[in-house]
């Protein structure tokens, strides 16, 4: 199993409970297209102190430009390669990249030729 795919079947554990997430369905992005997302973890999981998703890119879609007001925003590049345009610096994204992006930040989200895998982070939480 690739790197990817050992994260797509993980699991979550917490002291009292495990979430595999392999039980945790795919989401597709209500406006990005070629976006899905899974929910690891929830505002309502957390007091919506924080939440965490992975996010699959299709091959040469994207995550336009956006901004979340009140959220800071991490990415940690688990496959592929693209390219994230933060605050207007363009960051080339491969396996091993972190990049942050400060609430009021635009940002945006290029996937490459073959797709793009990220564990992304809000610090408070996004949904």
């Amino acid at each position: 199993m690739d790197t990817f795919e050992l994260f797509d079947h993980g699991k979550l554990g917490l002291p009292k409970k495990e979430v595999g997430f392999a039980e945790i369905k795919w989401s597709a992005h209500a406006t990005f297209q070629g976006v899905e997302m899974k929910h690891i973890l929830t505002a309502k999981d957390t007091d919506g102190k924080f939440s965490y998703h992975l996010v699959r890119i299709a091959p040469d879609c994207r995550i336009g430009e956006h901004i979340h007001e009140t959220q800071m925003e991490t990415h940690e590049v688990i496959k592929g390669s693209g390219r994230c345009v933060n605050a207007g610096s363009s960051i080339p994204y491969e396996a091993g990249t972190i990049s942050i992006m400060q609430a009021g930040a635009v940002h945006e989200v290029i996937a490459g030729s073959e797709g793009l895998y990220l564990f992304a982070k809000f610090m408070p939480a996004l949904c």
